[in-house]
């Protein structure tokens, strides 16, 4: 596997281009804004791309799916407790900025532990709520892709709709905690880490309150 990443949109998403340098086909995750900057990317490294994987449905994370799909034929993947956000203005909480953004409704229903076999490339979803209701993660065997549930050194937000943080601190515990310290995070915004680092250094993940489950 290989893996491009762009900068997207005025909240600074990092979209992340995984594939099989095979077979060159490949996956987009979050393509949150800037979708033709995002094409020029796939073009120039000839990708195919087969999907688009949303890691959950706010609007700095979804903004470029329609013109993705439109231009690739992927189809668009997210978990069925965030579907609505991508046709809904006021749930995915573009609305609140004045963006109104609507895509285009889901083709595919990830559910926990499914995996995505792109040519010769492995993805597995992991179900990690708390940011969001259908918050996911993607997991191949060395790299973590946690959208907005965890950081270098911090945690996913619990304080829009949808948000709660003790299921947030269950999701990190019981199913990113648990992986290897070696594996590496590419999180949704900021620099990459891994589970050793964060699991020493990370202050929210130390709270007592906070891992009361």
């Amino acid at each position: 596997m290989k893996l491009l990443s762009i900068l997207v949109g005025e909240m600074g998403v990092n979209c992340y281009i995984p594939y099989c340098e095979e077979t060159l086909q490949g996956v987009v995750i979050d393509p949150g804004d800037n979708g033709s900057r995002i094409l020029r990317l796939i073009q120039k490294n000839n990708i195919n791309i087969k999907m688009i994987l949303l890691t959950h449905g706010h609007f700095d994370h979804i903004g470029a799916v329609k013109e993705l799909k439109e231009q690739t034929g992927a189809q668009a993947a997210i978990h069925s407790d965030d579907a609505e956000m991508l046709v809904n203005p006021e749930k995915n909480l573009s609305y609140f900025v004045g963006k109104n953004s609507v895509q285009c409704p889901a083709d595919i229903m990830v559910e926990n532990g499914r995996v995505v076999k792109i040519g010769n490339m492995k993805l597995t979803a992991v179900h990690t709520p708390g940011h969001t209701r259908g918050g996911l993660s993607y997991m191949t065997d060395k790299i973590l892709f946690t959208g907005d549930t965890l950081f270098e050194g911090s945690v996913g937000r619990t304080d829009f709709p949808g948000g709660n943080s003790k299921i947030l601190m269950q999701s990190i515990h019981n199913r990113l905690m648990v992986l290897d310290d070696e594996m590496l995070i590419y999180p949704g915004h900021g620099r990459i880490s891994s589970i050793g680092r964060e699991r020493a250094f990370n202050p929210f993940l130390h709270s007592r309150e906070d891992f009361d489950i």
